[in-house]
C-alpha cells in the first residue's frame, strides 16, 4: 500500500509537471478575469502567454524542438479556430485589437498548450511505444481535423472515425515510467483519459471566459458532454504531430530490452544499478 500511494504521488508530481505551460494559461486566464488591466483583456492574455513560453524556453524547461512543435500547434490551432468561429461554434465577445476574423490570437497558444502537455509528458514518462503504425494512425488523424471542419456542409463521420482510430491503434501500447518503474497501457485509453480532462479543462477555462459557446451567452452551463469525445478525437491529431518529432529523435518505439539500453531508458531500478558486471 505504501508503494502504491508513493507511486500515486510520484505520478501526480509528474503530471502536473507536464501541465504546467497550462496550468500558467489557467493561471493568467483567472487573474484577468479579476485583475483590472490597461489594455482589452484578450491583448493582455496574448502579451503573457508570449512571455510564459520565452520563460520556459529560457529556464530551459522546454526544448528548442518542443518550442517548435508548440509554435505549430498555435498555428494550426488558429486557423481551426478562424473556422470554427465563423461558423458560429463558438466565439469570443470581449474586443480586442489582436483579433482576426472575429479570433483573438492568444486562442492558438490554448491548442499549443495541448501540445506542450504532450511534448513534456513524452520527456518526463520516457514515453515509448510498442506496434504504432505510424501512417494508418496519421490518415485517420488528419480525417478527423477535416471532419470537424467539413461536418458542417457534409456529413459528420465522428463515430467512424472514432472506430477507425480504435481499429488502427488497437494492440499499441504506451510504455511509460514513474518513479523506476515501468508501466504501460493501450494507445486508445490513453486519448480517451486525455480527452476527459481536456472537458474538464474546456469546463474551467469557459467558465474563466476564455470562450463561450452559444448555449453560455445568458449564463455560464456546463459544456456538453460530447465535447468529451471530440476532444478524445481530437486529441489524436496532436499525438501524430509530436510522435512524428519523437520519431526523428529515435525516441519512439519501445527498445526491446528497456534496462539494456539506460541511455535510451533513462533511470533503471535499484536492483539492476546495483547488479555486479559480469552477472
Amino acid at each position: 500500500m505504501r508503494f502504491f500511494v508513493a507511486q500515486m504521488f510520484r505520478f501526480a508530481w509528474a503530471e502536473a509537471k507536464s501541465c504546467a505551460f497550462a496550468v500558467a494559461l489557467f493561471a493568467g486566464l483567472a487573474a484577468s478575469s479579476v485583475l483590472p488591466l490597461p489594455i482589452p483583456r484578450y491583448d493582455a492574455l496574448l502579451v503573457y502567454a508570449v512571455a510564459v513560453a520565452v520563460i520556459f524556453r529560457a529556464l530551459r524547461w522546454e526544448s528548442s524542438q518542443e518550442t517548435a512543435v508548440i509554435a505549430a500547434f498555435h498555428v494550426v490551432g488558429l486557423a481551426f479556430e478562424m473556422i470554427k468561429v465563423r461558423l458560429g461554434s463558438w466565439s469570443y465577445p470581449e474586443d480586442a485589437y489582436t483579433k482576426v476574423g472575429g479570433v483573438p490570437l492568444y486562442s492558438g497558444f490554448l491548442y499549443a498548450a495541448v501540445g506542450s502537455y504532450v511534448c513534456s509528458a513524452w520527456r518526463i514518462f520516457s514515453l515509448r511505444l510498442v506496434a504504432y503504425r505510424t501512417v494508418p494512425v496519421t490518415l485517420v488523424a488528419l480525417a478527423i481535423y477535416v471532419n470537424f471542419v467539413s461536418r458542417h456542409w457534409w456529413i459528420d463521420l465522428r463515430i467512424p472515425l472514432a472506430l477507425a482510430l480504435v481499429l488502427v491503434t488497437w494492440g499499441t501500447v504506451v510504455h511509460f515510467t514513474v518513479g523506476e518503474h515501468r508501466y504501460q497501457m493501450p494507445l486508445a485509453l490513453s486519448f480517451t483519459l486525455i480527452g476527459f480532462f481536456l472537458w474538464v479543462a474546456e469546463n474551467i477555462a469557459t467558465y474563466l471566459g476564455a470562450w463561450q459557446y452559444p448555449h453560455q451567452r445568458e449564463t455560464w452551463q456546463l459544456v456538453h458532454p460530447a465535447k468529451f469525445g471530440a476532444w478524445a478525437l481530437l486529441v489524436s491529431v496532436t499525438f501524430v504531430m509530436v510522435a512524428s518529432c519523437q520519431a526523428s529523435q529515435g525516441r519512439l518505439h519501445q527498445p526491446t530490452t528497456w534496462a539494456s539500453t539506460p541511455v535510451e531508458a533513462g533511470r533503471v531500478g535499484r536492483r539492476q544499478r546495483r547488479r555486479p558486471r559480469g552477472r
